[in-house]
């Protein structure tokens, strides 16, 4: 999230503005794609379970819509700002981009802790979010989904308060949904499986076995734990995760030298991603400070958490094994970090191509939803594994072949995308 030393949002229109001169892009490009289309700023009243009313604030960011509706997740979060959603948004655009699916970006959020919400008092809030914004969202112009501590369940209420407004079943208007109610089975697993395609091809590509490999974790939320579970899968060994223990107030990272056991982690794991550290102890695990995720002797580093983790100072602590940074989490990686990657010659798979799966599989729920056909999730997961080692075959074929840093790659593919959507549109 936003703090006084960082803003996302000036981090993404730098790393834009650095690829716009690369593509030497016009100034009326460069001033669009630069900035949001449209952006709703709201208040949604609620009635509190002891009686009192509370105004909670949200927000709706439609960056971009040239190759297609816009999409992208609803953060519930305590320190939500209007400048991260402007950068998720923006993010989204070059994602869907990326990966060559026909949708634009938005972001989505609410200022609130649902920790400290009843289930009841969540529902208003989605209701009172879809209230706000039912004139400028829908299946044809903005589709949104879940996001950091929102789940199937809030989806599903936003979507049926859409549908009261509408008059009519609207099923493709939102996703993430919970399966059997239009969601796509293998939607929960997209996003961490995503990175894991992704990290298989780049160690392919650097002839590494990944059986012979390990990795440490920022996060265990849904991100982390279906990335770990195929890692895992693949053969690869996890001996560290870093996330936040909701009795402490305070992030934990979680060792184990012969590799985590996801199903035990799990098993001490609240509904948020929180491992209890009490617990976690009594298993076995070490516990150290947050932030020794990034300083482990391991060969992967997965940021799967939140924006700004790998910056200028806590890049001075990765170890020299390090060869492989894949960015499940949005933004985490700073200018001042890239530059210290790029020095150490370590891989990096970029975030807006790296957890581009969670948007891959939500359009093709979009897609099921407006044929009213629904696929096995063994296809679901086939075409997404399609999909994402395609996109991430050109991104790192285009790297190599300009000699550009990963990151410049993903963002010129994108923006070249994005780019002539609009020009060809006539908007620039």
């Amino acid at each position: 999230m936003e703090t006084k030393e960082f803003n996302p949002f000036k981090m993404a229109q730098t790393q834009f503005d650095g690829v716009a001169k690369k593509l030497n892009l016009d100034e009326g490009s460069s001033d669009l794609l630069r900035n949001a289309l449209r952006e709703f700023h709201f208040s949604i009243p609620v009635r509190m379970d002891d009686g009192t009313h509370k105004v909670f604030r949200g927000f709706r960011v439609q960056h971009n819509d040239a190759r297609g509706p816009s999409k992208g997740g609803i953060r519930f979060h305590p320190q939500e700002t209007e400048d991260t959603v402007r950068a998720l948004a923006m993010w989204m655009t070059w994602k869907c981009a990326v990966v060559d699916i026909p949708l634009g970006g938005g972001k989505g959020g609410v200022i609130c802790d649902p920790h400290n919400l009843s289930m009841a008092e969540q529902e208003q809030i989605c209701r009172g979010w879809a209230r706000q914004m039912a004139k400028n969202v829908g299946p044809l112009n903005d589709v949104p989904a879940p996001d950091v501590m929102t789940s199937a369940q809030h989806m599903l209420w936003m979507l049926d308060e859409f549908e009261v407004i509408q008059g009519a079943k609207y099923p493709g208007f939102i996703t993430g949904k919970p399966v059997g109610m239009g969601g796509s089975l293998g939607r929960t697993e997209a996003t961490g499986y995503g990175l894991i395609y992704t990290v298989r091809e780049a160690l392919k590509e650097m002839n590494i076995d990944i059986k012979q490999t390990t990795a440490s974790v920022q996060g265990f939320g849904n991100v982390a734990q279906f990335a770990i579970e195929l890692y895992n899968e693949y053969g690869g060994k996890v001996v560290a995760v870093s996330c936040w223990d909701q009795n402490d107030q305070t992030s934990y990272t979680f060792k184990k030298n012969e590799g985590i056991k996801l199903a035990e982690l799990r098993s001490v794991t609240d509904k948020f991603g929180g491992i209890n550290k009490t617990k976690a102890e009594e298993l076995g695990y070490e516990i150290l400070d947050a932030n020794m995720w990034i300083e482990q002797e391991v060969d992967i580093l997965l940021p799967c958490a939140i924006e700004n983790q790998v910056n200028g100072e806590t890049i001075k602590n990765i170890k020299d094994s390090v060869k492989l940074i894949g960015e499940g989490a949005n933004g985490p990686t700073t200018p001042e970090a890239d530059a210290v990657i790029k020095e150490k010659g370590i891989f990096l798979i970029p975030d807006f191509l790296a957890n581009a799966g969670g948007v891959t599989c939500s359009y093709f729920e979009q897609v099921q939803c407006n044929m009213n056909y629904y696929w096995e999730k063994k296809e679901v997961l086939e075409k997404l594994d399609t999909k994402m080692t395609h996109a991430f075959k050109a991104v790192s074929d285009l790297s190599r072949k300009r000699k550009e840093y990963m990151r410049d790659a993903a963002y010129i593919i994108a923006i070249s995308r994005v780019a002539k959507a609009c020009r060809d549109r006539g908007w620039v």
